[in-house]
Parts: C-alpha cells; sequence; structure tokens
C-alpha cells in the first residue's frame, strides 16, 4: 500500500487536503451553527464562511509559516547536559546562573540549591 501511495502522490494529496479542507469546514460550521446562536445570538454560517473562518484563525494564531517549528532547546536539556549538571559542583552551578542573569531569579527557589548553599546565604553557615 506504501508503493501505491508514493507512487501515486500527486493525486493523493491533494485529495488528502481537499478531503481535510471539507470535513474542517463542515465540523467548524455545524459547530458554529450550533453553538454561537443560542450562547450568543449570532446568526448561522454556510460552508465557505466556515472555511474562511478556519483558515483566519490558522493565520491568527499558527502563523504563516510551513514546517518550521520553534524549539526552545536548552543548553541543558537533553541527557548529556543533565550529566553535565549533576557533576557539577554547587559553586559552578551557582557560577553558571550568574553568567546567564537568572541569580536574582534563582535566589527565591529554595529547591535549585543544595541546603548548604540556602544556608551559607542565611548566613547560618555552621558546617
Amino acid at each position: 500500500m506504501k508503493k501505491v501511495i508514493h507512487k501515486y502522490k500527486y493525486f493523493f494529496y491533494p485529495l488528502f487536503g481537499a478531503v481535510a479542507l471539507f470535513l474542517f469546514g463542515s465540523v467548524i460550521m455545524l459547530l458554529w451553527n450550533w453553538l454561537m446562536p443560542e450562547i450568543f445570538g449570532l446568526t448561522t454560517i454556510n460552508f465557505w464562511q466556515a472555511l474562511g473562518l478556519f483558515i483566519l484563525s490558522r493565520i491568527l494564531f499558527s502563523g504563516m509559516g510551513g514546517k518550521k517549528k520553534h524549539t526552545h532547546k536548552h543548553k541543558w536539556g537533553d541527557q548529556k547536559g543533565r550529566e553535565k549538571w549533576m557533576k557539577m559542583s554547587s559553586e559552578e552551578r551557582k557560577e553558571w546562573f550568574k553568567k546567564k542573569r537568572f541569580a536574582e531569579w534563582m535566589e527565591h527557589r529554595s529547591d535549585c540549591f543544595a541546603d548548604s548553599d540556602t544556608k551559607e546565604k542565611n548566613g547560618s553557615d555552621s558546617e
């Protein structure tokens, strides 16, 4: 089946797109006509207005970009980074945060540093 779809991809992909647009437009139209007149007192819409509403919402809420996804990968997001983080001493972690300008924000979070770090900050360094 995979070879058939790949062979006729110029036929199946546009067909799938047309069917998807028809389904999205129909579902939006049915939901709008079922909910909006009763809840907000709005008028009903036809299929083409629902399709236009779908396209407008895609533009407004998803942007017009293609397949480009914005991933927010942090330096410590992968397994290698976690291992490096776990091997760091508390002083090295503090220096890393100071470099990244998170020091002020992280001072309020007691779960980031070891107990000895928070005791040192409070002045009860009796170890």
